[in-house]
């Protein structure tokens, strides 16, 4: 059976939360490290595809060419209906396959903030079970609107385009739900920024990982990959 791949773009973006419900779970996944220049498995070889965030803007193929090789792999998941969810720059190449252009500079956030759910994403299979208005982390410069033909499913006061989805199973969230408390310790670098953020996220950690959580159940259950009966 196919395992999921999991992408990663940039080396201080791990897979976080991602991979250890994976682990819990007992879900064998293959993590590509693109930014160490390994390849990609064709579409078809996988399960279904997570592309992470990173640092780098959804047009930066010239210098980081790996984004192209991204790109192709994310119109293989679109054209033959792989499960597909892209986190923030993921997100972002996915707008851009669908014919978006993304905003540089456009709507950033950063910290925990508040996303609410459109009447499409209160009914769609990815936000099963989580609440209408939910807190998710952001760390973002640049923003996407939403390509034609796509679901708008939930927005933020500063960013209207925080998930979307094509067709059934192809799903871009502008927001993070793969952060731990480690990740956001990292991101935040040095002790000024970690007095504002990391103090924020833990006093709202329960809060925030009862959403990331079921909203990543929720994507591998939609791939098939775990019961649909509470784990």
């Amino acid at each position: 059976m196919e395992k999921p791949v999991i992408i990663q773009c940039d080396p201080q973006v791990p897979p976080g939360l991602l991979a250890e419900l994976l682990n819990e779970w007992g879900v064998p996944f293959r993590l590509i490290r693109a930014h160490d220049k390994e390849p990609l498995p064709e579409p078809g070889e996988a399960a279904a595809v997570i592309v992470l965030g990173g640092a780098m803007g959804a047009s930066d193929d010239e210098q980081y060419p790996f984004l192209r090789e991204i790109k192709g792999m994310i119109r293989g998941c679109v054209t033959r209906n792989i499960p597909f969810l892209g986190i923030c720059l993921g997100g972002q190449l996915l707008s851009e396959v669908l014919g978006t252009t993304v905003a540089t500079g456009s709507r950033g956030e950063k910290g925990l903030c508040q996303v609410s759910l459109s009447s499409l994403g209160a009914a769609d299979p990815l936000f099963r079970g989580i609440s209408p208005h939910f807190l998710a982390y952001q760390w973002h410069n640049d923003s996407f609107d939403l390509p034609a033909g796509c679901r708008l499913l939930a927005s933020s006061e500063i960013c209207p385009a925080q998930a979307i989805c094509h067709g059934e199973v192809v799903y871009g969230v502008q927001f993070h739900p793969e952060v731990t408390a480690a990740i956001v310790a990292s991101w935040s670098g040095d002790a000024a920024q970690n007095s504002r953020f990391l103090p924020l996220f833990l006093r709202a950690q329960e809060e925030y990982l009862a959403s990331a959580r079921v909203l990543l159940c929720n994507f591998f259950r939609i791939a098939g990959l775990i019961p649909q009966e509470p784990l």
